[in-house]
């Protein structure tokens, strides 16, 4: 017996970051969108804990308990009395290190096919508050939709949307670590004052009346200048997507994977051709939001 689940990526629509706090974590007003790139999760019984990864990038995924899907299976075992024995195969679609929420994914994945595999009765408050101890992204992964995120991000509330948004993801080579992307951005900021966090009530209403230009005038990310400073070369990719027609561009999450708002498929279509033309990123992808979130198969 197996059991599959899939889980979306996701895009930061707004990622408001306040100071660093005395637990070395950051204050958010993190306005989630879960998109169409997906991962696959199975899970079979197994003589020990043991994980696979196939797909893109499959090579730069850990195989350890530093992965974030065996790290979900070890945390459901221990709160059940169960032994962690299974095979997780992750078949990876969601790009690596890309600020894409690929590893939370994963997490989110295997812990709600761990549950289903071993009918553990676990509530939704639980699988959440055990996603909420596995990372700050993780909450959202099982969830999906949309959602804004506070505290450090795990705090979710539903957030509504009115329509579809169409989007085009630029795949850089390389990652960029999440850690270090926040410690550049304490550093850019080391001489100012950081406001507080705070939802944008236009980029809400954006989102609630399904409006793409109101959404494209409301994107922001406040870690996408520590990003640059890390890696100047997605000034180029953002440039490219703009100038094919992309109607905004922004870098998702912490990069280096830059997202392009488009006003259709036909614009999508047109400004991943040209992202691929430009030499400026490795790949393109075309998807929409929002999506589902972890899914039984």
């Amino acid at each position: 017996m197996s059991v599959t689940v899939r889980v979306p990526a996701k895009v930061n629509v707004q990622l408001a970051v306040g100071a660093p706090r005395p637990d070395g974590f950051h204050d958010l007003a993190n306005v989630f969108l879960a998109v169409g790139l997906y991962d696959e999760i199975t899970v079979t019984p197994a003589d020990g804990l043991r994980v696979t990864c196939a797909g893109p990038d499959a090579a730069q995924v850990p195989l350890d308990v530093t992965n974030l899907a065996a790290r979900a299976a070890i945390a459901l075992a221990e709160r059940h009395g169960i032994a962690p024995r299974v095979h997780i195969h992750i078949d990876k679609d969601i790009p690596v290190a890309g600020g894409m929420a690929g590893g939370s994914a994963d997490g989110a994945g295997a812990l709600l096919a761990c549950d289903a595999l071993w009918s553990t009765g676990a509530t939704r408050e639980e699988l959440l508050a055990i996603c909420a101890e596995l990372g700050s992204d993780v909450p959202f992964s099982l969830v999906g939709g949309a959602a804004l995120g506070v505290g450090r991000g795990e705090q979710l509330t539903p957030v509504e949307v009115g329509g579809t948004f169409h989007w085009v993801f630029a795949v850089a080579d390389g990652g960029l670590s999440t850690p270090a992307v926040y410690r550049e951005f304490d550093r850019l900021t080391a001489d100012t004052q950081v406001p507080a966090p705070v939802a944008s009530d236009a980029l809400l209403a954006a989102l609630r009346a399904g409006d793409t230009t109101a959404l494209a005038g409301a994107l922001s990310n406040g870690l996408q200048p520590a990003a640059l400073s890390l890696r100047p070369s997605l000034a180029d990719t953002l440039a490219a997507g703009t100038t094919a027609g992309a109607a905004a561009a922004l870098v998702s999450g912490s990069g280096p994977t830059t997202a392009f708002l488009t006003e259709d498929e036909a614009s999508a279509r047109k400004v991943a051709d040209a992202l691929i033309a430009s030499g400026t990123c490795r790949n393109a992808r075309i998807a929409t939001s929002p999506a589902p979130g972890a899914t039984l198969r």
